[in-house]
């Protein structure tokens, strides 16, 4: 017999169904260091993979199926992917699915509270603003009074930037504005620059000095040139922890040019933000206080599931000048001291996000993620001094944060290059870790990179195996 209101299940339906994924997620985890790392067609074939991938891409039945059978093939669709939610995955930047943060997901989504308005739930807006604040001041170092906005990451957090500097500093007038950034600040930075309007011509790219660093004097030649040639030099972007090897550009030195140029400072700190909660972070980092903005990604380095990023600003009136707007439709809802997020960045339904970065953070505590980051940088600093002392290796670059960057020596530089794609395909083959590779100044190179939370020293010393042990 149908249930008259079939979207309205009851308390025993609801008991059940949320055990059925329960159960599925706790094993799923109690599993992950089995489970391979790397697996897109392994468990399948590249046949069997084509056939799921047509079989999940039909359009939804008429009349509803069980959701044990619905379960099992979403267990299909994931296995089908790059394991990155265990402890093996040393690919790019890992984002690590923290257990309590999706609990906090989990608990948002069924109450369902609109998150854009403060009027509209005024107690969740102040839980989320007691995040940004702690993320803006005691994380960055920003002045009291500073704040900023939770994002689905930090695309969306570099396009918020760059829209309140480009708002900032050349009104409406934007055709002559030009910005600074260098070859290894993240590919969002210019995408997010076209999508505001700021032509590709007026995007420069700043020389970098030989250990991958802005070079500052050269990006003050490039403004004075700019200047003199009539244009409008507006924004400047520095990394804190680049994707390629995770260096920090010389953050004073750029904070320094940036005033003295009455340029936006913006710090692009999605990978390294957040290891300013170490010793080693706060000494390496120095100079993120000093910024206009800030882009975090705490499902980087606070351990959280994807998509959840944060912009934090000096003065969150600037970013409001910039993102708000209203419509007639809102009149029947009060105005509270409690910023509305619709106005701070372009999405209008803001879902509630801070109680996926609050509980995690009230749960566990601030220690235990401080802990979790020195750890992975003692790893890496580990992973590190194995690898150097490879004789088939080099490893030319120091770590700021958790990246190690390293090729297969050779005195031809092309077999090199092939020889280091043979690495990654031998290491990525064994299907225990995986890693991912980049282009630094034309050459192949690899990149381990200590972010999970979930990868300890028994994760990182069988990559160094697999690495060194693999021709």
């Amino acid at each position: 017999m149908e249930r008259e209101h079939p979207l309205e299940p009851d308390r025993a339906e609801m008991l059940a169904q949320g055990r059925l994924v329960l159960d599925r997620l706790v094993d799923f985890v109690d599993q992950l260091p089995q489970r391979p790392a790397n697996d897109l067609t392994g468990r399948l074939g590249k046949p069997a993979l084509r056939d799921l991938v047509d079989e999940l891409s039909a359009p939804p039945p008429e009349h509803g199926h069980d959701l044990v059978e619905l379960l099992a093939r979403m267990d299909r669709a994931v296995d089908a992917a790059l394991e990155t939610a265990g402890p093996g995955y040393f690919a790019y930047i890992p984002g690590g699915g923290l257990y309590s943060s999706a609990l906090a997901s989990f608990y948002t989504q069924v109450v369902n509270r609109y998150g854009s308005v403060a009027a509209t739930a005024p107690a969740l807006t102040a839980l989320e603003e007691s995040v940004l604040h702690w993320i803006a001041r005691e994380v960055c170092g920003l002045p009291a009074g500073s704040g900023g906005l939770l994002t689905t990451g930090g695309s969306m957090a570099n396009l918020s930037a760059i829209v309140a500097a480009r708002h900032d500093k050349l009104g409406e007038q934007i055709a002559d504005g030009t910005m600074y950034v260098t070859a290894y600040a993240h590919h969002s930075v210019a995408k997010a620059a076209r999508i505001v309007g700021i032509a590709a011509q007026r995007i420069r790219v700043v020389p970098s000095t030989p250990d991958l660093r802005m070079d500052v004097a050269a990006a003050g030649e490039m403004i004075a040139a700019d200047r003199a040639a009539g244009l409008r030099p507006f924004l400047i972007v520095a990394s804190a922890g680049t994707t390629d090897t995770g260096t920090i550009d010389p953050l004073p030195d750029v904070a320094r040019l940036a005033d003295a140029e009455k340029l936006w400072f913006h710090v692009d700190a999605a990978y390294g933000g957040f290891f300013r909660l170490t010793e080693r972070g706060r000494q390496r980092l120095a100079g993120m206080e000093l910024a206009d903005s800030v882009t975090l990604d705490p499902h980087k380095t606070l351990f959280l599931p994807f998509g959840t990023g944060a912009l934090v600003v000096r003065e969150p009136a600037r970013l409001a000048a910039a993102h708000g707007g209203t419509g007639g439709y809102l009149q029947d809802l009060g105005e509270l001291e409690l910023p509305d997020y619709a106005h701070l960045g372009p999405e209008l339904s803001h879902e509630v996000r801070g109680l996926r970065v609050w509980l995690p953070l009230h749960l566990h505590g601030v220690a235990a993620f401080r802990a979790a980051l020195d750890e992975k940088l003692d790893l890496t600093e580990r992973a590190f001094a194995a690898l150097r002392r490879a004789p088939d290796l080099d490893v030319p670059w120091q770590p700021d944060l958790t990246t190690v960057a390293f090729r297969v020596r050779a005195t031809d530089p092309a077999d090199g290059d092939a020889n280091t794609r043979a690495l990654l395909a031998r290491v990525n083959a064994s299907n225990r870790v995986y890693l991912s590779s980049t282009v630094i100044d034309g050459r192949q190179t690899l990149r381990l990179t200590v972010v999970a939370h979930r990868s300890h020293a028994s994760q990182v010393d069988e990559a160094i195996d697999l690495i060194t042990n693999a021709g």
